[in-house]
């Protein structure tokens, strides 16, 4: 990828699941720095840590199923719902507001069309310091998925590549 890069044929070098101590491993070895790192990022995994360790590293992160997947029961989610009714948002909307906010690259998957227009229609609202900190409570700084750092997930995952 450096050799793409120096040559021109990349832009720019991003990775993806580089958790903050793999991340900070990576940028003492590379010569090209990673640009972004996409790692699950939602309300109910805020990834803090990896954003501060992010920033120092000048690593732009890009949330990767920004709603959860619709796990923890994310669209009946009474604190979205209501921050929502105020500016007469959808919880997606506020949900990719909330993480727009925080300077966090978001790219929501949608092949409907009124969805993808409804996701684009978060930039004529700002939520408030109070509904962004009442937002931050919902992080329960774990994963929904799996964790990239268990040996049988990475096995499982190494098993795939055979």
């Amino acid at each position: 990828m450096e050799e793409a890069y120096e040559q021109g044929k990349a832009k720019a070098i991003g990775v993806s699941n580089f958790y903050p101590d793999r991340l900070i491993d990576l940028d003492h070895f590379v010569h090209i720095k990673p640009a972004a790192n996409q790692v699950e990022t939602h309300v109910f995994q805020q990834q803090k840590v990896a954003r501060e360790v992010m920033q120092k590293l000048n690593t732009q992160i890009i949330s990767w199923e920004p709603f959860a997947e619709g796990k923890n029961n994310f669209f009946q989610n009474p604190v979205l719902i209501e921050t929502g009714k105020k500016h007469q948002k959808s919880v997606t909307q506020v949900a990719l507001r909330f993480l727009i906010q925080n300077g966090i690259v978001v790219i929501p998957k949608s092949t409907q069309k009124a969805r993808m227009k409804e996701n684009f229609d978060v930039f004529n609202f700002t939520l408030s310091e109070q509904e962004m900190k009442l937002i931050a409570t919902l992080d329960t700084s774990h994963s929904l998925f799996f964790s990239h750092q268990d040996p049988k997930t990475v096995e499982w995952f190494m098993s795939m590549v055979k």
